[in-house]
């Protein structure tokens, strides 16, 4: 299997105080990777060691399947990144920032007018920066770091302090890129509900520890609706419906339950009651995405 982004116990340490430890990142080609957690939980220091920009303390990258350390300038002209804000010289147009930036990374001057037509800027190309709203600035510095186009990008929290309109529009530009482009993406988002609009598979980390990895629907799952019933005697009743085929688990007096129709509850009842088990409470627990994630990263035991 192809992995553009694959970590080996990956850390860093400053000092005592432990940021990240032993990450491991699994990111196939063309994926949407969601990188997820709150504020402090590592999620830009694993970004800034993925780009070279600081060394790991232990652990390895391999960025296109080759190391980072050892061939770092040949993989970084294939990324693109964007981390926290955007640099830009305000005085100068949109197009202008672009050409200052194209010249550097020595790629056609017809780049310039496909990254702004990708951004959807090819309007505001000659007007100066300092008069961009937050959202067009998001918008010029993802342009910049397709300049060169890159086949990894990386966002770090690209829709920080945008308003609705302003992440509707970066959240729009990035799903089309894997599709129209060919781009595997990383974005790190704190907000999961942003991530669960975008993203193909999802990492969450947790003072500095992945504590979740896999598709966005193997989470979905994990968040759907379970039924208790609360019973005389759980163990007995558990028992009876094992032996008539129905998945359950029993905990405290309680028998639990995924998803069920509500034929299967009342079959699942009227087996309870002919076995002589007193059925005193029927309840269903709906669960959203963000319970999940709180969960997750606040360290509390799921169900």
């Amino acid at each position: 299997m192809e992995y553009i982004v694959q970590t080996e116990n990956l850390s860093k340490s400053f000092g005592k105080e432990q940021a990240v430890s032993n990450i491991n990142l699994k990111i196939r080609k063309g994926e949407i990777y969601g990188f997820l957690g709150p504020n402090g939980a590592g999620k830009t220091t694993t970004i800034r060691m993925l780009l070279g920009l600081m060394k790991p303390s232990s652990g390895t990258i391999k960025i296109f399947q080759k190391d980072v350390t050892k061939d770092r300038i040949n993989i970084l002209a294939k990324v693109g990144s964007l981390v926290e804000n955007p640099s830009y010289y305000p005085h100068l147009t949109a197009y202008e920032n672009l050409e200052a930036l194209r010249k550097i990374l020595g790629v056609p001057k017809s780049r310039i007018d496909e990254v702004l037509a990708i951004v959807r800027l090819k309007d505001a190309a000659n007007k100066k920066v300092k008069g961009f709203s937050l959202g067009m600035k998001q918008r010029l510095g993802i342009a910049a770091s397709l300049l060169h186009n890159p086949e990894l990008l990386i966002l770090d929290e690209p829709t920080n302090g945008l308003d609705p309109s302003g992440i509707i529009e970066i959240r729009n530009l990035i799903k089309r890129l894997p599709a129209e482009y060919g781009m595997t993406i990383i974005i790190s988002s704190h907000l999961l509900s942003e991530i669960d609009q975008m993203a193909t598979q999802v990492g969450i980390v947790s003072k500095g520890k992945m504590i979740f990895q896999d598709s966005i629907e193997a989470m979905r799952k994990s968040a759907q609706p379970k039924v208790f019933i609360k019973v005389s005697d759980a163990e007995k009743g558990w028992r009876s419906l094992v032996a008539h085929g129905i998945k359950a688990e029993h905990k405290e007096g309680l028998i639990s339950l995924d998803e069920c129709s509500d034929e299967k509850v009342a079959h699942i009842v009227q087996i309870l009651v002919q076995e002589g088990i007193l059925v005193y409470r029927v309840e269903e627990e709906k669960r959203s995405l963000e319970d999940i994630f709180l969960q997750m990263t606040t360290g509390e035991q799921l169900i």
